[in-house]
């Protein structure tokens, strides 16, 4: 098993930026991809950002590309999700996600992921 808890999310005026944090624990070697996705009121859980554990790989979603920047720190078993120039659109609660090894399919995709967070909440004033 694996615990992911975020932190970091708050309001914010546009053109700001937050950094959101991921701490996972627990069976962390086992991890092979953490993700971030994002959740509007009245909308589908969307793909944000991702990173490979290992290698660090990153992908961003053509939303936050040239805005967003995931990165990860592997001592400290933490992912994070740098937001700049936010947007009101950009408003959702958002959250982290690990996939194991072995996990198939689009790492864009939330059948990849085994572990969830409880989600931050993100608000960008106009």
């Amino acid at each position: 098993q694996v615990q992911l808890v975020e932190s970091g999310g708050g309001l914010v005026q546009a053109g700001g930026s937050l950094r959101l944090s991921c701490a996972a624990s627990g069976r962390t070697f086992t991890l092979l991809t953490m993700g971030w996705f994002r959740q509007a009121p009245g909308k589908e859980r969307e793909f944000v950002a991702a990173i490979t554990w290992a290698g660090g790989t990153t992908f961003v979603s053509d939303s936050g590309k040239g805005r967003f920047t995931i990165s990860r720190d592997n001592a400290k078993n933490t992912v994070y999700l740098k937001m700049n120039s936010l947007k009101p659109e950009d408003t959702a609660i958002y959250y982290c996600a690990a996939a194991p090894s072995g996990s198939r399919g689009s790492l864009r995709s939330l059948a990849f992921y085994d572990y969830w967070g409880q989600g931050t909440q993100v608000t960008v004033s106009s």
